[in-house]
């Protein structure tokens, strides 16, 4: 027998393939969406009015906001730090300089 066939006798075999991957994707951790109350709602809400006021220059800005995971349910809260391009009220989304679209309902925190 040539040496390259008696080495794939030996090669491992993975009777289970994908296994792992599932396991590790089970595994990792997801956070639930906080639904925030009417005054938390009403600070926001200021907020965003304000900062329509300065869309000309608008200041350096970070935002908390939920990303909802695609493989499964939950998600993760992400902080942004940049300056908003444009506050769009008929999508419901925050647009960032870089193109970030970040909907209004998913913001919590604004600093």
């Amino acid at each position: 027998m040539p040496v390259t066939e008696r080495a794939a006798q030996f090669s491992p075999f993975a009777a289970l393939t994908g296994y792992e991957d599932a396991v590790k994707e089970t595994a990792r951790l997801t956070d639930e969406k906080i639904e925030l109350d009417e005054d938390a709602k009403a600070i926001l809400d200021e907020k965003l009015g304000w900062i329509r006021t300065q869309i000309e220059e608008p200041p350096e800005l970070e935002i908390t906001y939920f990303q909802a995971d695609g493989k499964k349910k939950g998600g993760s809260y992400v902080t942004m730090a940049g300056h908003i391009k444009k506050i769009d009220e008929s999508k419901m989304v925050v647009i960032m300089q870089d193109g970030t679209k970040i909907s209004i309902e998913d913001i919590t925190k604004i600093n």
